[in-house]
């Protein structure tokens, strides 16, 4: 397994530079060369790793890179901090780190990292002003694999520039969407909601540290959160939705969303979604219509943006591509 490990840093190193990290890259080619068995418990368990390392399973590289950059923000480790600030990262520092913080990190490697891409919300924002020239109901907020909620709250959140709050501008290749948005509610779900306030450094420890406006954003939106958490169940999306699409709510336009969560759903959820969907567009009428946004993967550049409609009559349209952080939007609506 340990020459399986050592490939799946690598292959995270890739992607990390693709996705314009070249700090985390270079811990991630680091850490597959010099991760030897007599640093610690930490190095033993993370070369004797009983599954999938890779990123496409357990994305062990990134839970043991979560975990240094832990250190790094609580201050534990003044040394590595220094390193991470200016980039000139020796391999002997992240060997000291195992070895001095073995206990610490060690805790980092029990459960798969979790994020909340705040950048996301350019996207949610530009479908629902689409949405609002279609019905001009209220959105009832509905997100599968919610995280912390932090994108439950993308009204609040600004696209473009702004003095204040949290600006979202990405790389944006079309017309911007100048619709306005009302919110009625917004709920989530998620195996392991994270709370915005005891679970900050979770969040912000699996941001690389290299990518600065990113960690500003996901700063500003936990403020927000904190002030006014959204509610974020515990459970299965697929009978969480079934139970939130029983019966059509009159006066608002529910929109169900998820961001690059689809992917991670076990086939009996994504079964289960997909018959609660098919029964409430059923259901669905001009005074209770329903929405379905995705921004998922499907092979291509980046990440598809795609809308299904559904007010008694059932329309859906393909709205462009998103990189997976938001760093770029083509906007490109057309019905399909």
């Amino acid at each position: 397994m340990t020459e399986a490990v050592r490939a799946a840093f690598r292959d995270q190193a890739r992607s990390c530079r693709q996705l314009g990290s070249p700090l985390t890259a270079r811990i991630c080619d680091s850490l597959a060369d010099v991760l030897a068995t007599d640093q610690g418990q930490t190095a033993r368990r993370v070369l004797n790793w009983p599954g999938d390392p890779s990123s496409r399973a357990d994305s062990v590289p990134l839970r043991l890179c979560g975990g240094l950059h832990a250190l790094v923000l609580t201050g534990a480790a003044p040394e590595l901090a220094r390193a991470y600030a200016t980039g000139d990262l020796a391999p002997s520092l992240l060997v000291a780190a195992l070895r001095d913080h073995d206990a610490t990190l060690e805790e980092w490697l029990d459960s798969p990292p979790q994020t909340n891409e705040v950048a996301r919300s350019a996207a949610l924002i530009a479908t629902a002003r689409f949405l609002s020239e279609l019905c001009p109901l209220p959105l009832r907020l509905l997100e599968l694999g919610a995280s912390a909620g932090l994108n439950l709250n993308f009204d609040r959140y600004h696209l473009g520039p702004a003095s204040d709050g949290v600006s979202l501008t990405p790389d944006w290749r079309g017309t911007v969407p100048q619709g306005n948005l009302r919110v009625s509610s917004r709920r989530g779900v998620d195996l392991n909601p994270l709370d915005p306030d005891r679970d900050a450094l979770r969040l912000m420890a699996y941001c690389w540290a290299d990518q600065s406006a990113r960690l500003s954003r996901l700063r500003g939106a936990l403020q927000i959160a904190r002030a006014d958490p959204p509610q974020v169940d515990r459970g299965d999306a697929g009978e969480w939705l079934g139970v939130q699409l029983r019966d059509p709510v009159p006066g608002v336009l529910t929109m169900v969303f998820h961001t690059v969560a689809a992917q991670y759903f076990p086939a009996a959820t994504t079964t289960a979604c997909a018959d609660a969907m098919a029964r409430a567009a059923a259901q669905a009428s001009p005074q209770a219509p329903l929405a379905h946004v995705e921004m998922e993967a499907d092979g291509g550049e980046g990440a598809a943006l795609r809308l299904g409609f559904w007010s008694g009559s059932a329309r859906r349209w393909s709205l462009g591509r998103a990189d997976f952080h938001g760093r770029w939007i083509t906007w490109d609506p057309h019905p399909v």
